[in-house]
């Protein structure tokens, strides 16, 4: 063949030519072999980028780390990785086994975040296996078919350089009939951080472990004396339980070094949930709950945890700064709600858990600011705003994260929590394999912070508000690694943001239109906040006439507080009935104090007296209110003489009063009046009550007979003087006196017989005549208007009066 090359210049032989093409044959056949390796190749390619991304995912085995522990290990200590391994091909895997692949140590947070990303895909630089008795291997691994898998390995057999963060895989190798040579099938990406010598200097931690919840109570109490509270379900009951979201946060908390976040709606409701409640069945109806020891036991076992630990009261039912920020300053009354908040939070903590708690705090949702949201949070007394870091995002060019305290003007100081931190378990965590790749990237995160530079800084873990329990098991786990690793040590909230803040960090809040849309979407509307400011005002109105206004201002005072609640973020439905129930409570207790119905009245006369009845269906007395009676007409009928008169009025629980106004008449026929109770203040109280009176003429009849009945007391007047005189006469003359017996003169016995008899004079009979013989005067005990001045009973009838009732003349 050497014989046969070309001379230059010349055309290839036909022999030359047939070498090249066999050569270029067997040169390509290896590369052939590699394409065919990749099924799925030719199709992703032909669909572009993204196709052959997407065919980079796709490993016929899933492989999950379950544990790995420790999760931050040191010299000496042993690294145990457990796991499953599952064939999703429809071929069985042969000679497969797992081993660990350690990547060289990462550089940048930003560099984990991208590992994290695509912890699953098949390409990528993995490191060597770490090979040897380090692995597990299975003979078969049958389609659809979970292996268990557990490696332990020396942290000095994984040639670790130096302190760092390295990716760890998981890979499963192994063979198929279609592929019959070894190869990665499946693998499983997360991170081994590893600090071998304390760390100088150390990363001061704060975490902060918030213990809230949803909206549960209502504003309804019973009437005893406890005033029994109301509940919209028993869902608290189910979260304290043994097992429950909050029984789980609570025990996981008292393990750690945290700053507790705690919302005193929750404490009040647990509280009053300890003493004895009713839930909310179906519309007026209520039955008895049956948690009370556990809201008691859960109670004490907080009261343990918090003990000598930082606390950290939100404002009353954690109102949504942000919504209120955005919607709710133009809404009269709506910051005073907030300050109501913010000065019961200190009393119901301290009341409840015997510790003294810090409200100098403001949190609004996921950290995220602007200078309105800043404005509301400090307006209730706070000078420190928890932020996060992609709200207040760095533009100085930083190469490190600076410490969370950044003063951001007018006295105020932003506390910024780190966003990759306090994200890092969100999600759905019940899975072990989720929960364990979120500790190690938490870890990973933490650590790489601490590396980027030898400044003392403090750092804020802030995360989501409503943990799940799977979501605060893992951050637990974390969180105790975290603690016990070389490179951190805890601090609380408070040493945080009195730290010296880093010059160099932004502490410029950003502008309202930087303010994420996705929350912008679920805050609470202006209509919310408008009907939160009508509640408000109804019960200003209401509590002004209560003897005891503690019984309404409180539950009602507190459950204005629930409306602005963060919890009702995403749920508007939700809020608005809350708010309705709300108002209509309010309304009902209101209404339990008014006038009774009055039917059209007759007035037989020029004056009168008119009864007016005020009935309190409350448990408690009524007062400082003001009955006004008006007349429409007051040409036609008068009120004492003008046209209205008012009379104070107080009425005790349970039971109604009468009042009675005097009216005139000048003129017959029919006229209006108006009955309104009003507050001292001038405000009208409840519905008034209109009724008709009719006045009717005084008849000639009735003056001839009140004529006749005046000339006959004259006559009988004159007779008696005429009697006297003619007695007086005779006894002057020495006439004997009438003895009453038979010897009596024929002059006197002619004028007895003209008397008429003493009957017919005195219809009453013996006994009525006065002692010097005058007649009795008319007795008034005939038929009386009935009294209005009964005694007042709750059992009185509220029924309006008959069809023509009469007043008293």
């Amino acid at each position: 063949m050497a014989e046969a090359a070309d001379t230059p210049g010349t055309t290839p032989s036909a022999a030359r030519r047939w070498l090249r093409r066999t050569g270029a044959l067997l040169a390509g056949a290896p590369l052939l072999a590699g394409l065919l390796q990749l099924p799925a190749a030719g199709p992703a390619q032909a669909a572009g980028p993204d196709g052959a991304r997407q065919a980079s995912r796709s490993g016929s085995v899933a492989v999950t780390v379950d544990s790995l522990t420790p999760g931050a290990p040191t010299d000496g200590d042993t690294v145990t990785v457990s796991g499953t391994v599952t064939n999703k091909g429809k071929q069985a895997v042969s000679n497969a086994h797992v081993d660990l692949r350690v990547g060289s140590a990462m550089t940048t947070r930003s560099a984990i975040a991208d590992v994290a990303k695509r912890a699953d895909d098949l390409p990528g630089t993995d490191g060597t296996a770490v090979g040897g008795a380090y692995k597990a291997t299975f003979a078969k691994l049958t389609p659809g078919v979970a292996e268990h898998f557990t490696i332990s390995v020396p942290v000095d057999k994984l040639d670790l350089d130096g302190d760092g963060v390295y990716p760890l895989g998981v890979a499963l190798s192994g063979e198929t009939s279609a592929q019959p040579w070894d190869q990665v099938l499946g693998i499983q990406r997360t991170f081994l951080p590893w600090q071998a010598d304390e760390a100088d200097p150390t990363t001061r931690t704060t975490v902060l472990w918030p213990l809230i919840s949803t909206v549960h109570m209502t504003a309804e109490t019973g009437s005893n004396q406890q005033q029994t509270p109301v509940f919209l379900d028993d869902g608290l009951a189910t979260e304290i339980a043994p097992g429950g979201r909050l029984d789980q946060l609570l025990a996981l908390g008292k393990e750690l070094d945290v700053t507790w976040v705690i919302d005193p709606d929750l404490l009040a409701s647990v509280d009053a949930m300890a003493g004895g409640y009713r839930l909310r069945v179906d519309g007026d109806t209520t039955e008895p709950g049956t948690h009370q020891a556990v809201a008691q036991q859960w109670l004490a076992k907080l009261q343990d945890a918090v003990a000598g630990k930082e606390v950290v009261a939100l404002p009353f039912a954690d109102p949504d700064l942000a919504s209120l920020a955005h919607n709710g300053t133009r809404v009269t009354g709506s910051l005073s709600q907030l300050k109501a908040a913010t000065d019961v939070a200190a009393t119901t903590v301290e009341t409840v858990l015997h510790v003294t708690p810090s409200t100098d705090f403001a949190w609004p949702v996921q950290g995220a600011v602007d200078p309105s949201i800043v404005k509301v949070a400090t307006s209730a007394g706070a000078d420190k705003v928890i932020a996060r870091s992609d709200s207040l995002q760095e533009t100085g060019g930083l190469t490190y994260t600076p410490s969370a305290a950044r003063p951001i003007g007018g006295g105020t100081t932003a506390v910024v929590a780190d966003s990759k931190l306090s994200r890092a378990f969100e999600g759905d965590l019940t899975n072990a394999s989720a929960a364990t790749l979120a500790v190690q990237q938490f870890l990973a995160q933490s650590l790489a912070l601490n590396l980027q530079t030898d400044k003392q800084r403090s750092v804020v873990v802030a995360p989501q508000r409503l943990l799940t329990a799977g979501q605060a098991r893992a951050m637990a786990e974390a969180v105790s690694a975290l603690q016990g690793s070389t490179w951190s040590q805890p601090q609380d909230l408070t040493a945080t943001a009195k730290a010296k803040p880093d010059p160099d960090a932004t502490t410029k809040v950003p502008a309202r239109s930087a303010y994420p849309s996705a929350l912008r979407k679920q805050e609470l509307a202006r209509t919310a906040f408008q009907e939160t400011a009508t509640t408000q005002e109804r019960l200003d109105r209401f509590k002004v006439i209560l003897s005891d206004q503690s019984r309404v201002v409180t539950p009602f005072g507190r459950a204005v507080n629930r409306e602005m609640s963060t919890s009702w973020r995403g749920r508007p439905g939700a809020a608005g009935v809350f708010r309705q129930a709300v108002r209509s409570y309010l309304d009902t207790l209101a209404g339990r104090v008014r006038l009774i119905d009055k039917s059209p009245t007759k007035l037989s006369g020029r004056s009168a007296t008119i009864p007016v009845t005020v009935q309190n269906n409350l448990v408690q007395g009524v007062e400082h209110l003001v009955l006004r009676l008006s007349s429409t007409n007051p040409t036609r009928l008068e009120i004492s003489g003008k046209d209205y008169d008012e009379q104070p009025i107080a009425v005790s629980g349970g039971h109604s009063t009468t009042v009675k106004f005097t009216t005139s008449a000048n003129a017959n026929g029919q006229s209006t009046l108006v009955a309104q109770l009003y507050t001292q203040d001038g405000q009208a109280y409840g519905a008034p009550v209109t009724f008709d009176v009719k006045v009717t003429e005084i008849t000639a009849t009735v003056m001839l007979v009140i004529g006749g009945g005046v000339l006959l007391l004259v006559l009988a007047g004159f007779r008696m003087y005429t009697q006297r005189k003619r007695a007086a006469a005779r006894e002057a003359e020495g006439t004997p006196e009438d003895d009453g017996t038979d010897g009596s003169t024929d002059e006197s016995a002619a004028e007895d017989a003209d008397e008429p008899d003493d009957t017919a004079r005195n219809p009453q009979g013996t006994g009525d005549r006065l002692p010097d013989g005058t007649a009795a005067r008319p007795r008034a005990d005939g038929p009386q208007q009935p009294s209005d001045g009964t005694p007042d009973t709750a059992a009185e009838s509220a029924d309006p009066s008959g069809t023509g009732e009469r007043v008293d003349r």
